[in-house]
């Protein structure tokens, strides 16, 4: 899943004002504190140069001469008193200063974009939109049919992802570019609102050949002198952390390493025999040749999730959307009761 498509609204208003506006004005605004005026054309037509990282590459898709983009862009850095691209013999790529100033604008076109979706849904009568951000490894289980049974239910809202460590999730909910996401619980929340929804079991990942391979359940006291690898998914849902705290409680050291890969690169690296890994027993479901999945003896290994959202948040289509998960909520704590 991946945020809605770059520069979107930014490429369309591009493309539409490109063409002849047969006497209609284009859109200008000045730079608070500055003298300077700059027009949006120019630079949403900056960020498809930025995307195609090519002048030529940008005409194609606005339909102009290439000619007429380069005037522009060169207008607006003249404009803003600063080189926004660094001109090479095959292509243009930003300068730092063109990164940060293409970076806010595209989050700004971005939010213009959103706000055109969330209209135009309710003035066809549909039910608004939801922005939602979550880990990677959640989309299974409790979440994924918590969203299958919403979008039945109510078909004409527009789901929103993000996926991201929680920090970024956090950070996106605190400046309101998110309605909600789900994070581990425990996860900080600043100035947040937060319920947990729902919890999984963790189990060892680790070779099929692996001595331990032909156990049940695995214990502790088993895993003080293995290796133990984590990436991206393992650290963003604090199983690095977990295995820490319970081979120091029976006096051990974990041996450990964390590498900015996905669990399906971590799952290769298990089947080579670099390591052993943590995962939820949500994503036992996917097979991974040569790993298999035991579970750790004892109840208390266990993580537990959370919504988080904004209290000020008056979003109806959010609304609904919490009374579900905590209906379902409710029906998986009582399957799961003894």
């Amino acid at each position: 899943m991946a945020e809605r498509t770059r520069g979107s609204f930014a490429a369309a208003t591009a493309i539409a004002n490109s063409r002849p506006n047969f006497g209609i004005a284009p859109i200008w605004t000045p730079i608070t504190g500055s003298q300077a005026i700059v027009d949006f054309i120019s630079i949403s037509q900056a960020l498809v140069v930025a995307d195609q990282s090519s002048f030529s590459g940008a005409a194609r898709i606005l339909g102009v001469k290439q000619s007429a983009v380069s005037r522009r862009i060169q207008a607006l850095e003249d404009e803003l008193g600063v080189s926004l691209f660094e001109r090479q013999s095959n292509g243009v790529r930003p300068t730092i200063a063109g990164q940060r100033f293409l970076e806010r604008t595209r989050a700004a076109f971005a939010e213009i974009d959103y706000a055109i979706k969330n209209a135009a849904a309710a003035g066809r009568g549909d039910e608004g939109a939801i922005r939602i951000g979550v880990l990677p490894s959640l989309l299974s289980g409790f979440l994924c049919d918590v969203l299958a049974e919403f979008r039945e239910a109510q078909p004409g809202v527009i789901l929103d992802f993000f996926d991201g460590p929680p920090e970024k999730l956090i950070a996106r909910i605190m400046e309101r570019r998110l309605d909600i996401a789900f994070v581990v619980s425990g996860t900080p929340t600043p100035g947040c609102d937060t319920e947990v929804l729902w919890s999984a079991g963790i189990c060892v990942a680790l070779p099929d050949r692996h001595p331990l391979a032909g156990c049940d359940a695995i214990d502790w006291e088993l895993l003080t002198d293995e290796h133990f690898i984590a990436g991206r998914e393992a650290a963003a849902a604090g199983l690095d952390a977990h295995a820490t705290e319970r081979i120091a409680r029976i006096g051990g050291r974990l041996s450990s390493s964390t590498h900015d890969v996905s669990q399906d690169l971590v799952m290769q690296f298990v089947a080579l025999g670099f390591g052993l890994s943590l995962v939820s027993d949500l994503s036992t479901t996917i097979p991974y040749p040569g790993v298999a999945f035991h579970p750790l003896a004892g109840e208390d290994h266990r993580v537990s999730y959370s919504a988080v959202w904004l209290p000020g948040n008056d979003n109806p289509a959010l609304r609904r959307f919490l009374s579900l998960a905590r209906s379902k909520s409710a029906e998986h704590l009582r399957a799961s009761a003894p």
